[in-house]
């Protein structure tokens, strides 16, 4: 860690595949824990499909200098560190082979300086191969959530990203499933596009809570994709405040 933080806990949210909305979840939670007045930052931890700082129309290039590289902050005050501050412009695509990708998360921990902050959410590169494998050992994890869908495959996804933790001893905190349903805002019946959800029995077999269950909401993805997802408040999430490290 750079000599310049104080950081108390750090949460991994990992999936086992892309897609599945864990940039949506990690800035979720980061905004409900903000929201209760703790310090909180976010390390983007996903190279390739960084997301975060458009999310919260987080712009230009971070500061740095002999200490290191500052972090740039929401408008609700959380810290964000990703390589999309770091680039040319956010389209710059990053061809980096896996070693130099992984070196980039190490250098996002012990690198930035972070300052004091309660809990930093790492948004962490999809499946379980070099990259997130280098966020396991580099990081000091203390816990990890699991995010995915109701689609068919969903169970053998979970149990890889599970079996991973459990092989870096990283506890689980639970699960969060997003693309639950769709709910008809005429009469309020929930729609299951992606058919019925099988989480709860899915987390029953691995001990975990589930922590949320997310329907598709075009009002969240609007303030994403008008960088104003600072203004959005997730209580979807809300049961992961009762789960995290205190």
């Amino acid at each position: 860690m750079n000599a310049c933080s104080d950081v108390k806990h750090v949460i991994g949210i990992v999936s086992g595949k892309g897609g599945v909305g864990k940039s949506f979840v990690t800035a979720s939670l980061a905004n409900q824990m903000a929201k209760k007045g703790y310090k909180v930052g976010i390390l983007d931890a996903d190279i390739t499909g960084p997301s975060i700082p458009k999310m919260y129309g987080l712009k230009g290039a971070a500061q740095a200098d002999d200490k290191g590289i500052y972090p740039m902050e929401t408008k609700n005050g959380i810290k964000v560190m990703s390589i999309n501050l770091l680039l040319p412009t956010e389209e710059t695509p990053v061809v980096w082979r896996g070693p130099i990708l992984a070196n980039m998360v190490k250098q996002f921990w012990t690198d930035v300086i972070w300052g004091d902050v309660d809990y930093l959410f790492v948004d962490m590169p999809p499946g379980t191969g070099d990259v997130p494998l280098t966020a396991f050992q580099s990081l000091p994890l203390e816990g990890i959530v699991i995010v995915t869908s109701p689609q068919d495959l969903v169970q053998m996804i979970v149990k890889k990203a599970y079996n991973m933790a459990g092989m870096m001893k990283v506890p689980v905190l639970g699960l969060v499933e997003n693309y639950s349903y769709v709910q008809c805002p005429d009469c309020g019946r929930k729609i299951y596009v992606f058919g019925e959800s099988h989480i709860d029995q899915i987390a029953a077999g691995l001990d975990i809570p589930v922590l949320g269950k997310m329907p598709i909401d075009p009002a969240y993805a609007a303030k994403a994709d008008e960088g104003a997802f600072d203004q959005v408040d997730n209580p979807y999430v809300e049961a992961a405040y009762e789960v995290m490290p205190k």
